[in-house]
């Protein structure tokens, strides 16, 4: 397990035999979340909306039925307020 120590302005380098399993080359973007009491990084997606793609397919049921009935709860919530 590398350990790297931090420069004068808080940044780190990854070691490369860790770029190199992640496919981190310059310029890619990485996504830094922290989990509990330390960060995890990972490359970040090109396209968002893609990498997603197929997530929900086990889903039962339908979201987009379930978006719009919590759009339709919202609407009455907001028209009681109204009135």
């Amino acid at each position: 397990m590398p350990i790297v120590k931090t420069s004068l302005k808080s940044q780190i380098l990854i070691p490369k035999p860790i770029r190199d399993r992640l496919g981190i080359q310059p310029g890619v973007r990485v996504l830094i979340t922290l989990n509990g009491d330390h960060a995890e990084v990972r490359p970040a997606f090109e396209d968002p909306i893609q990498a997603l793609r197929g997530r929900f397919k086990d889903y039962p049921g339908s979201l987009t039925q379930e978006l719009l009935e919590d759009r339709g709860r919202d609407t009455a919530i907001d028209e009681k307020n109204l009135f």
